[in-house]
């Protein structure tokens, strides 16, 4: 019990300084350092709501010499008596890239945690930062939080925020199963967003 609430307690600081990054982040990347938060949102009277869409593969490595997702919490039960591993927690750093190919263009990284929550399905509670690295989406954010049904062929998840050029972000994921190894549940997964912001 004591791992458990320890495993608990790390969560909740890595998603407060992850909260706290996504903060810092937005206050320099719209306009470049120059344009303050309060200077922004001053501007925002006048602005008008653009529609954004993006699509990338996101690389999900859970075996192998460097892992891009580890394990940091799990029940006892987790991997004994649950075909869903109900109550395993991920955390992971994944990359973005343009294309399937681990080799194609970075954009970026997904930074984030997911949790099987469900004990009848493969479903999990997926809170995620897509933080763009490269192109004009550099040092923007956007966070994405919901169910992600694994087993299903096509999982829409929500937008609710970001940072830099998406401000005010809301919209939808929809994520699909390119590609995954039954042996170590590496994966690489397609996403397709469309995304309001100002």
């Amino acid at each position: 019990m004591a791992k458990q609430i320890q495993a608990f307690l790390l969560i909740c600081l890595i998603l407060i300084i992850a909260v706290a990054v996504a903060v810092v982040d937005g206050t320099t990347a719209q306009g470049g350092p120059e344009e303050s938060v309060d200077e922004w949102f001053h501007k925002l009277g006048r602005a008008k709501e653009k529609v954004t869409k993006l699509h990338f593969y996101f690389h999900d490595t859970v075996g192998g010499k460097s892992p891009t997702a580890v394990r940091v919490a799990s029940a006892n039960t987790t991997f004994t008596s649950s075909l869903t591993y109900f109550g395993l927690v991920v955390m992971f750093d994944d990359p973005l890239t343009a294309g399937p190919e681990i080799t194609s263009t970075v954009l970026g990284k997904a930074q984030g945690f997911y949790a099987s929550t469900d004990q009848n399905e493969l479903g999990l509670a997926m809170y995620v930062n897509y933080h763009f690295t490269t192109g004009e989406h550099k040092g923007s954010t956007l966070t994405l939080v919901g169910r992600n049904a694994v087993d299903q062929k096509t999982r829409e998840m929500s937008i609710v925020g970001g940072t830099g050029v998406f401000r005010l972000a809301r919209g939808i994921a929809t994520a699909k199963t390119y590609f995954q190894n039954s042996a170590n549940f590496d994966a690489i997964v397609e996403y397709n967003l469309v995304v309001v912001h100002y």
